[in-house]
Formats: structure tokens, C-alpha cells, sequence
């Protein structure tokens, strides 16, 4: 949809006076919504997200035909259970830019102080890292090979105009930056645009380093970045870091912690050098694709208003002979989206409302498919009531759900589905957007209300090759497909 024809957000939220909820109160469901609930089956969900987190989709990058593959089997599904498709064009499919690129190799050995030479200087002795077990490339990186000095630029951030710099007083330039991911102080949200991904790599470049080295509890897969030519970042884990700040006499939880505390810039140069080396291909113009189908609303008037229910269908992709599976993220919450639109496409009468379903690529890209979707919705619907999100259903034994805090119908629809299930746990309010949000926020920030629903985890395996079938619980999604069927039915029906 161009400009012109986008919704006018922020004036399509509606008060409903409550006696219009006063059913919701109702002892019993209707024997068809409960024999419809009852028809969603867990195996469904489990053997959907066993195919997506398989090798055939090589791990679901957004941009890389291992992701198109997939974004056809989901149409082709979409088709098989009677949904209609997004437009007579393209189909199921919207596509839309979505550069990526893939390692194809790199290795990483630091080189530690260690006894004192004859020439009175440290002796350096290498320390060749693993890929994964303590390094990882961030999946944006350009090739290269350098041996070069480190610098620690605490938080890695640029801020004078916060009365802030990392960088004040240290040289960076063919150096390789190291830093933690985070803000000096939180609360502030005047930090957030310096804490995310592409600007604190803009700003690094900048500054004339050859790299910027993440410091995280575990190295995880990341693609959400832009390639900047020349440029090779990079994350190293906190035991790794330890043997880097030995030389210092400190750790890594000391210096996180005196950040924390002072809140003020902690930098210095290092003996330790770094020897990194990057085998890379980058692919401009490649593109991604939103994944999206919808069943028509019963009502001649109401069926111009649109449910939307989301979750991103990308994961991080096939990089150094290693396969990211994504099956918990977010195989699963996109399982729990197909769930719902086959039972939707079932089920008979309609709700009033239309309800459409949506596979989002590129959210490890930084929400790119869903930003997309939000600035392109399709012609011929009147307003957007809602907006479900899901991400990483498939690990736990409850549900957590965050949802806007206005309207108050939107939660008060979904404690009455909990009350039939009961597997939510917990509910949170969303009030703002952060940078670790997920797709519901482009929806938000247009004044849709949302609601975003996955499982309480542990989530142990979060961007890493172990992100399998074989940690999928399938009755955690089928709770949580049950759940949210009755919250979307209740919605799209009142």
C-alpha cells in the first residue's frame, strides 16, 4: 500500500462501553469454540516447527534462499488451508530489501602478556579461541585479517552531546575496540538510539578502529547490523574477556560493575593484542519476504476491521559450517501463528472481524519485515483493532503476555480466554519501546494496541547451534495456540 493509502493509526483505537464485555463473564463456552479449541493439536505445532528449525532452511536468514525456501513452504500451507492471500500480485508473499551476508570462515587468537623477555618487554603468547565456545564473527562482518592492539571503551558509546564518551582520551584508530553491550544508565532513555547495534558500529568506524569486539556472557549468532566495507565486528564471551583483563589485575564483573556504579567512562589500552581473520560474502540485493494470509470476517460492516496476528518467521541463518536452527526462536512462535490460521480457516461461522496471519522476515535484522508490514498494510480495511505477537513459544511450562496498557477491553479479552486454559503465568504493560523489542513495536508506535505472548522459557539455548527440536515442548505451544485462539475470537467477535 502506498502513502496515501496508509491508515491514519492513532485515530483507529475505539472505546467500547464494557456491558459490551458483560458475556465475557459467561460460566461456559459455546459447545462449537470449545470443540474448535479442542481441535488444536500440539503435534501440529511441534512437526511445523521440526520443518522450519530442519537443514533444508538452513537456519532461516532473512535475504538467503535458505529463508525463501521456507517463506514458499509457509505460502504453500497458507494455500492448503483455505486462507486468502495478501494481494492478487504476489500472493502470499510481500516482498521487500533485505541485504545479508554469510561467513564462510574466521578465527580469532588473542595474544596475553605474559613472562618478561631479556629485551625487559612482556612476552606475548597466543591463545587460539573456538567459534562459538569463545568467539563469534557478528553475521555482518566484512572480511579480513589483522593483528592489532586492543582498546576498552566501556560501554562503547559516543555521546558528548549526554555529556558522555567512551572514546574520550584513547586512541583507537587500526585498533580493535572492546566494549559491553549496554548504557552507563539505563533509566535514561535519552541512551537508547546510542545502545543499538548499527550505531555503536557506525560510531567505532568512524573513530578509524578495524573492529568492534562485544563482550557477552556467551557468544550468540547476530545478525542485526549493516556490512560497512572494511569493517570486522565481533563478540568474545565474559571467560574469555577474564583472560584478556587479567593484565589489569581485573575481571570482566568488576568493570561491568564499577560502569554500572560510577556511571562515567572506564577506558584504557591493553598489552593484549587480538589476531582476527574473516572470510565473508555479502549479498546487497537480496531480497526478504513477509509471509501473510487472512480469513475474511462474517460481518458485512466489522469485517473491514483487522486482527493481525505476527510472529518473526527468520532466524540466523548457516555461518562457518554451523547451522542456527532457530527451532524456540522463532520457529515456534511462527508454528503457534500457522496453528491459529488453520484453525481460523476451519472454523465455521467466521467472527465478525477479519483476522490475518503473519510470518515477519527479517526481525533478527533489527524488526525489518515487520516495520515493512506496518508501513504497507493492505488496502481495504478500515482500522487495525489489535496487533498478537509471538516469539519463542516452544521452552517452559507457562506463558508470560505482555500487553498495552490501553485499551483495557485487550487485556480483559485475554484473562477471560486464561481462564479456560490457564497457562498464562504473569502479564507485563507495554508503555514504550526499547531496542530488544519485538514485532509487535512498529504496530505500537502507530498507535495499535498490542499484545505480545511466549513461553517462560529457560531459553537455554538462545542464538546458538543447540536451539533444536529436541528442546520444543509441543504442549507449551498448543497452550498457548488455545489460549490466544479464544483471545482473538473473543476480539474479533464482540
Amino acid at each position: 500500500m502506498n502513502t496515501k493509502k496508509r491508515l491514519t493509526y492513532l485515530s483507529l483505537i475505539l472505546v467500547f462501553p464494557l456491558t459490551i464485555f458483560s458475556w465475557l463473564t459467561a460460566a461456559e463456552l459455546p459447545v462449537r469454540l470449545k470443540k474448535a479449541v479442542d481441535g488444536i493439536d500440539p503435534l501440529l505445532a511441534y512437526q511445523l516447527t521440526r520443518t522450519m528449525a530442519s537443514e533444508e532452511f538452513a537456519g532461516r536468514l532473512t535475504g538467503h534462499e535458505g529463508y525463501t525456501r521456507a517463506a514458499r513452504w509457509a505460502a504453500a500451507k497458507f494455500k492448503e488451508w483455505g486462507l486468502k492471500p495478501l494481494d492478487a500480485r504476489n500472493g502470499y508473499l510481500q516482498p521487500y530489501p533485505s541485504p545479508h551476508t554469510v561467513i564462510d570462515q574466521a578465527s580469532m587468537t588473542l595474544h596475553l602478556p605474559g613472562k618478561t623477555g631479556s629485551d625487559g618487554q612482556p612476552q606475548l603468547e597466543p591463545v587460539e579461541l573456538k567459534p562459538e565456545k569463545d568467539f563469534l564473527p557478528l553475521l555482518y562482518s566484512d572480511s579480513g585479517d589483522h593483528t592489532a592492539g586492543l582498546v576498552f571503551a566501556g560501554w562503547g558509546i559516543s555521546a558528548p552531546e549526554l555529556n558522555y564518551d567512551d572514546y574520550a582520551g584513547v586512541e583507537v584508530k587500526g585498533r580493535f575496540v572492546l566494549c559491553f553491550r549496554g548504557t552507563p544508565d539505563p533509566a535514561r532513555r535519552e541512551f537508547q538510539p546510542h545502545d543499538e547495534h548499527r550505531t555503536r558500529m557506525k560510531v567505532a568506524r568512524e573513530k578509524g578502529a578495524l573492529g568492534l569486539i562485544y563482550i557477552y556472557p556467551e557468544a550468540q549468532a547476530n545478525p542485526n547490523g549493516d556490512w560497512l566495507p572494511g569493517f570486522m565486528p565481533g563478540m568474545i564471551t565474559e571467560k574469555t574477556a577474564d583472560l584478556i583483563f587479567k593484565e589489569i589485575n581485573s575481571t570482566t564483573a568488576e568493570l561491568k560493575k564499577a560502569l554500572q556504579v560510577y556511571k562515567r567512562p572506564i577506558s584504557f589500552d591493553l598489552k593484549a593484542r587480538l589476531s582476527y581473520r574473516v572470510s565473508s560474502r555479502h549479498f546487497p540485493d537480496s531480497t526478504g519476504y513477509n509471509i501473510a494470509g487472512w480469513v475474511e470476517g462474517s460481518d458485512p460492516k466489522l469485517k473491514k476491521e483487522l486482527i493481525i496476528i505476527g510472529g518473526h518467521y527468520d532466524h540466523c541463518g548457516r555461518h562457518l559450517g554451523l547451522l542456527f536452527p532457530g527451532a524456540d526462536d522463532n520457529a515456534s512462535g511462527s508454528a503457534v501463528v500457522m496453528t491459529l490460521a488453520r484453525a481460523f480457516a476451519s472454523l465455521n461461522p467466521k467472527p465478525k472481524r477479519s483476522v490475518m496471519f503473519v510470518l515477519f522476515g527479517g526481525e533478527e535484522l533489527g524488526l525489518q519485515g515487520s516495520t515493512y508490514f506496518a508501513d504497507h498494510l493492505p488496502a481495504g480495511f478500515d482500522r487495525v483493532v489489535a496487533m498478537f505477537n509471538f516469539d519463542m513459544e516452544g521452552e517452559g511450562d507457562g506463558a508470560w503476555c505482555g500487553v498495552s496498557a490501553e485499551p483495557a477491553y485487550l487485556k480483559e479479552v485475554i484473562e477471560r480466554a486464561n481462564q479456560e486454559i490457564n497457562i498464562i503465568r504473569g502479564y507485563g504493560v507495554i508503555r514504550n519501546i526499547g531496542v530488544r523489542s519485538s514485532d509487535f513495536a512498529p504496530f505500537f508506535l502507530k498507535g495499535i494496541p498490542c499484545a505480545s505472548l511466549g513461553s517462560n522459557g529457560p531459553h537455554l539455548a538462545y542464538h546458538g547451534t543447540g536451539d533444536t527440536i529436541y528442546r520444543i515442548n509441543p504442549e507449551i505451544m498448543g497452550s498457548i495456540a488455545r489460549v490466544s485462539f479464544l483471545s482473538v475470537y473473543f476480539l474479533a467477535d464482540r
